[in-house]
């Protein structure tokens, strides 16, 4: 079945059925152009919490689904690929977690929306890149925290408002495959670029960008600045949509160490989603994310927290 024809038909069995595709800006650029929403991880908590669809298709990685469907509890969320995992919330087990919390009692617990169910539950409140700075100033400041499950985003945060927290040891493979090596070379062959990058990057490629926000604030730096290049320090999906705004702007992916793989930083679990696999999902609606009642219970009250922070 050809693109056009798939994209046909998706969009007939959304009709049908009053479903809604939400898509990550990591996405392929085909899937981001039949979703109804595409944004970040805060973006898309939210549209999925304000959606009247019956039927969620979550073109993203798994975390995401959940989200959606414990914010949603009734209705039918869809993930074309279940194998559309994360290494980051991989590093971070229930398990592994609650040893870890243990160590530190009386320690308010920050997570990442990047993590699982299982640690959504086991957290305080969670937080997206767009308003993790928020959520840990609202924090008093006699009160201790832990920061899960990225290292990268905590120790941004940590520098960026002089708390001391306790960071679990986890990280993003893309955001940590940037070479700051390459990046001032490239720096140097476009003088007047600005280099923008996502709080999970590590610490070196940080200090040398000009621009340090969530994807859709880099979105935004990156149409409203003067500039007429960047080099952008995040997943190359991000670059497909902001190439259509400013189409006279050169954007370039930061370039990463392994120069065995492609130029820039490209998440393969992202990409295990296709337009056929979205279309297949809907039709059969199918696979679907289950969550027993008691662990949706548990884990909305942190989520909850985290959206009525405006």
């Amino acid at each position: 079945m050809n693109e056009k024809t798939l994209v046909e038909k998706i969009n007939i069995l959304k009709k049908e059925k009053n479903a809604v595709i939400l898509a990550h800006y990591y996405q392929n650029g085909d899937i981001q152009d039949i979703a109804d929403y595409v944004g970040d991880s805060l973006g898309l908590s939210i549209e999925a919490k304000n959606t009247f669809a019956d039927i969620i298709v979550f073109a993203g990685v798994h975390f995401m689904a959940e989200t959606a469907k414990i914010i949603n509890p009734s209705k039918k969320v869809l993930v074309p690929d279940m194998n559309a995992g994360c290494s980051l919330a991989d590093s971070c087990t229930p398990a592994k977690f609650k040893i870890f919390k243990e160590k530190y009692p009386n320690h308010t617990t920050i997570t990442y929306v990047n993590c699982s169910a299982e640690i959504k539950a086991m957290s305080d409140i969670v937080c997206t890149s767009s308003n993790a700075l928020k959520i840990v100033e609202s924090i008093p400041l006699n009160t201790p925290i832990i920061f899960a499950p990225d290292k990268n985003l905590g120790d941004y945060i940590v520098r960026k408002t002089g708390r001391e927290m306790v960071l679990w040891n986890g990280a993003c493979v893309v955001h940590e495959s940037f070479s700051l090596e390459k990046l001032i070379q490239l720096k140097i062959k476009y003088p007047g670029a600005k280099i923008v990058s996502h709080p999970e990057s590590e610490t070196q490629v940080l200090k040398y960008s000009d621009f340090i926000g969530s994807t859709s604030e880099m979105k935004e730096f990156i149409i409203h600045s003067n500039a007429d290049v960047f080099i952008v320090a995040t997943e190359e999906g991000i670059l497909h949509g902001l190439k259509k705004i400013v189409p006279t702007k050169l954007l370039i992916p930061a370039p990463i160490y392994d120069d065995n793989l492609c130029a820039c930083g490209e998440c393969g679990f992202m990409k295990v989603n296709t337009l056929q696999k979205i279309y297949d999902c809907l039709l059969n609606e199918s696979p679907e994310i289950i969550i027993s009642k008691e662990l949706i219970e548990k884990a909305k009250i942190p989520i909850d927290r985290m959206l009525q922070i405006k």
